[in-house]
């Protein structure tokens, strides 16, 4: 398993992805996978598989490193997991056919079916066997005379990432369904939801996007009390991220990925699933483009394009 940091946009557009020379012809005109016996389907180098920004990538890639030893283990080949800069850099970076397979947050997979063709295998499921959810929210001091989200106007509101479903389109759609201008408040793009959530503790807005997976991974760490906040609003249950293939991937590929995923035991999931809010973790889950319909549906409403992201 190969680890590659967040790659800017500009190089994901010129082709620039780090890749390995797993799959580098060697002097006799053979492949490396071909040399060693690998399925056919790693002739092409390492499995490139890409993960949105969600959490600190320093705390991510030691997790997504277990998952992806787990599937090298399970698929005869390895996988490069890349922790790429923002979420519209990933869509792209698999519209260009330099990832194989992403993990995308609900809104971001929107974009990557709509403009990369992913298709959804797996999301994350429970210790019961249900697929899992995590909820928007947005957080104030508990002494803020900040009730309910009428009462966000002319404040200052910190939200993640451009593009995030629970750390913008979702406080974004709060805010619309409640009759609130943008312009009447000031938004504040933190960076991420870590950032946000800090930005809320040090004092720096009035209130903040905070969704459960933050929250439960800032609790554990001890970086976050709720006690000394207040929730003023919730969304309703949002499915987690799908792991989605390219479509154009061989079809032998999809198969065998797909079959790994569902089938890795739950050991090799926990570390991802405590960043993602599903503790204890379940198996993985077989999920389709019907299960992200409501996050369609959202995209439509609040008139989302390539550029939101």
């Amino acid at each position: 398993m190969k680890l590659s940091r967040a790659l800017p946009l500009a190089a994901v557009a010129v082709g620039l992805l780090a890749t390995t020379a797993c799959g580098a012809t060697e002097a006799s005109g053979s492949t490396s996978a071909e040399a060693s016996g690998a399925p056919a389907y790693c002739a092409d180098g390492p499995i490139k598989f890409g993960i949105e920004p969600f959490e600190d990538p320093a705390k991510l890639e030691p997790a997504y490193g277990v998952l992806a030893d787990a599937m090298e283990h399970e698929l005869g080949c390895e996988v490069e997991v890349q922790v790429v800069e923002d979420y519209s850099a990933e869509v792209l970076a698999m519209r260009n056919g330099k990832l194989d397979l992403g993990q995308f947050g609900p809104v971001g997979y929107v974009f990557a079916s709509e403009q990369a063709g992913a298709e959804p295998m797996v999301s994350f499921g429970t210790a019961d066997g249900k697929l899992s959810t995590y909820t928007a929210g947005i957080w104030v001091p508990k002494d803020s005379d900040i009730k309910a989200v009428d009462d966000l106007r002319g404040k200052d509101l910190a939200l993640g990432g451009v593009g995030s479903t629970s750390g913008d389109v979702l406080p974004r759609y709060a805010l619309k369904t409640a009759g609130i201008p943008e312009d009447e408040l000031n938004i504040n793009y933190a960076g991420g939801h870590p950032e946000a959530l800090l930005a809320l503790v040090n004092g720096t807005v009035d209130a903040a996007q905070i969704n459960t997976q933050t929250l439960a991974t800032a609790k554990a760490e001890g970086t976050f009390n709720p006690e000394d906040f207040r929730q003023v609003w919730t969304s309703e249950p949002i499915p987690n991220d799908p792991i989605t293939v390219r479509p154009d991937a061989d079809p032998e590929l999809k198969k065998a990925v797909k079959d790994a995923l569902l089938n890795l035991p739950k050991e090799d999931i926990e570390q991802v699933g405590k960043f993602l809010d599903v503790d204890p973790a379940g198996p993985l889950l077989e999920v389709t483009k019907e299960t992200y319909k409501p996050l369609f549906d959202l995209a439509s409403e609040m008139g989302l394009t390539e550029k939101d992201i």
